[in-house]
């Protein structure tokens, strides 16, 4: 693999997020407000976790570029969706929020070196952050954290899907 090989996550966001944003343009604000049952998320929020997932790994996926692991802040995800108050935000400027950031995001994980994405760490908390995690000192790569965060991405998706009938892939 050169210096210069792809990262195949960046093509596997822009096409998930482009089917997505396609998808969920026009759906009405009641449906994406609609909150399935108690302690559940409604689309919105849904959508905002995304957001706030994309915000971190961006400054997780740059710092990647230097750091000689992958050691990552952490953040609690039911305090970050009620702190950004997704439930009261218009579901198209959620929509719009969400691509824009992901499409940034699959621009920043395009330009990383294939030596960075490949190279094998022992040293990294993704047991605590990744959505399938990996073993304390497992070996791990970045690539393998980057189709973490894509999967991490589609789970959401098929619950929005199915809370609003949408098909986003």
């Amino acid at each position: 693999m050169s210096n210069t090989d792809p990262a195949p996550a960046a093509a596997e966001l822009s096409a998930t997020v482009a089917n997505a944003a396609s998808a969920f343009a026009g759906i009405p604000e009641p449906a994406a407000s609609r909150v399935p049952g108690k302690d559940k998320w409604s689309p919105k929020q849904v959508l905002g976790h995304l957001i706030d997932s994309a915000a971190n790994n961006h400054q997780r996926f740059v710092r990647a570029r230097w750091q000689d692991d992958l050691m990552f802040h952490g953040y609690d995800q039911d305090d970050w969706v009620a702190a950004g108050d997704y439930a009261k935000a218009s579901w198209t400027e959620l929509v719009t929020l969400w691509a824009a950031l992901n499409r940034q995001l699959a621009r920043v994980v395009a330009t990383l070196p294939a030596a960075v994405r490949t190279r094998v760490h022992t040293r990294h908390n993704l047991h605590e952050l990744a959505w399938q995690t990996v073993a304390v000192g497992a070996p791990v790569t970045l690539d393998w954290f980057l189709a973490d965060y894509v999967g991490h991405l589609r789970h959401h998706l098929r619950q929005i899907d199915a809370l609003l009938g949408t098909r986003t892939g």
